[in-house]
C-alpha cells in the first residue's frame, strides 16, 4: 500500500500537467480539422445534419436525421487530423466491436462507413448523458436504479474480457422510462493513445494505476466507485481519493451501512483491496441496494407516523 501511495505521490504533478492537457484539447482544434465540421442541412448520404453536440478529443458528434427511416441519429465522425492508416486499423477494430456487443445498458453501433470520405459511425439518439442528468436533483430510488444499470452493462463488457477504460458521466446515454445505456468501448482509447501516448482515460475519472498505464478490470471499478459516491453524496471524490471522501455526512444520512461500504470498497487506492470487476461489484449493490430501500421506506412510513400525530394534536 504504501509502495502505491509513493508512486502516486511522485506522478501527481505529472498527471496535473496530463489533465490540464487532455481538458484543453477538445477546446483547441487545428485549423486542418474545422474542415471536417459539418453545418446544419448538410447531408451525408441519407443523414441530414441538425446541429453538433460536441467535440472532443477524437471526434465531433452531431445530431441527424435518417431521412429513409425518419429517425433521429447520433452520428460520431473522428477528428482528420489524428486519422491516420494505423489510428483507422485500431479504429476499424474497435467498431467491430463494438458492434458484438448486445446488452440493454450498451449503446448499439447501428452503422459504419465512408461518406465523401468521412469515417462515420451512427448510433441511437438519446435524451441527454448522466453528465447533463447530474445537474438536477434526483431521487433515491433513480440514483440506485440508475447505477444498477450502469454497473450491469459494465459487467457485461467485463464478462466479455473488456477493460472499458473511459467510465465517466459523458459516456453514459440516457433514454426514455429512465433506461441508461453505456457507449464508447474502446473508441476514446485510440483517440487517448494517439493524443497522449501514456495512460488512457480522463483525469479526474481515472484510477491512480490506470494514469500510470495499467487498466484493470479494478480501475473501472474505481471509476464506478466515483460516479456513485457523487450521485449517491452529491460531491466529487478528490485527489488523493482518501476516505472518507466530501460529502460522506450526506453519504451516511442518505444510506444503508452497506452501501457505503460498496462505494468505499470500489474507492480502495490499492487496486487488490478492490472488486475485482464490476460482476462482483454488483452483486455486492444488490444486496446493499435491498437494504437502502427497505431503510428508506422504512423511515417514510415513520415520517408519515409523525405527520399524522401532529396533525391530530393540532386538530385536538
Amino acid at each position: 500500500m504504501t509502495t502505491v501511495l509513493v508512486e502516486i505521490h511522485n506522478l501527481k504533478s505529472e498527471l496535473r500537467l496530463q489533465e490540464r492537457s487532455v481538458n484543453d484539447s477538445p477546446r483547441i482544434i487545428p485549423i486542418s480539422q474545422y474542415r471536417n465540421m459539418l453545418k446544419a442541412r448538410q447531408k451525408l448520404g441519407k443523414y441530414r445534419i441538425e446541429r453538433r453536440l460536441g467535440s472532443g478529443g477524437f471526434a465531433n458528434v452531431y445530431a441527424a436525421m435518417d431521412t429513409i427511416e425518419g429517425i433521429r441519429v447520433a452520428l460520431k465522425i473522428p477528428h482528420a487530423a489524428i486519422v491516420d492508416k494505423e489510428v483507422l486499423k485500431d479504429f476499424k477494430n474497435e467498431v467491430r466491436l463494438a458492434a458484438r456487443l448486445e446488452h440493454p445498458n450498451v449503446l448499439s453501433l447501428r452503422f459504419a462507413a465512408f461518406y465523401e470520405g468521412e469515417f462515420i459511425i451512427v448510433f441511437p439518439m438519446g435524451e441527454e448523458t448522466l453528465s447533463d442528468r447530474l445537474q438536477r436533483r434526483m431521487a433515491l430510488t433513480t440514483v440506485l436504479d440508475l447505477n444498477q444499470q450502469m454497473l450491469e452493462a459494465v459487467a457485461y463488457a467485463h464478462r466479455s474480457k473488456i477493460i472499458h477504460c473511459d467510465i465517466k458521466p459523458e459516456n453514459f446515454i440516457l433514454f426514455p422510462d429512465n433506461q441508461i445505456k453505456l457507449t464508447d468501448f474502446g473508441i476514446a482509447r485510440v483517440a487517448l493513445r494517439t493524443i497522449k501516448g501514456g495512460g488512457t482515460g480522463t483525469m479526474g475519472y481515472m484510477a491512480p494505476e490506470q494514469a500510470m498505464g495499467k487498466p484493470s478490470f479494478r480501475s473501472d471499478v474505481f471509476s464506478l466507485g466515483l460516479i456513485l459516491h457523487r450521485m449517491l453524496s452529491g460531491q466529487w471524490g478528490e485527489w488523493p481519493f482518501e476516505w472518507p471522501m466530501p460529502g460522506h455526512a450526506r453519504l451516511r444520512s442518505r444510506v444503508h451501512p452497506d452501501m457505503i461500504e460498496v462505494v468505499r470498497r470500489s474507492l480502495e487506492l490499492n487496486p487488490r483491496k478492490r472488486f475485482r470487476d464490476a460482476d462482483q461489484m454488483l452483486e455486492s449493490f444488490r444486496k446493499a441496494k435491498k437494504r437502502t430501500l427497505l431503510r428508506e421506506s422504512a423511515r417514510k412510513k415513520k415520517t408519515t407516523s409523525r405527520r399524522k400525530t401532529t396533525a391530530r394534536r393540532k386538530v385536538a
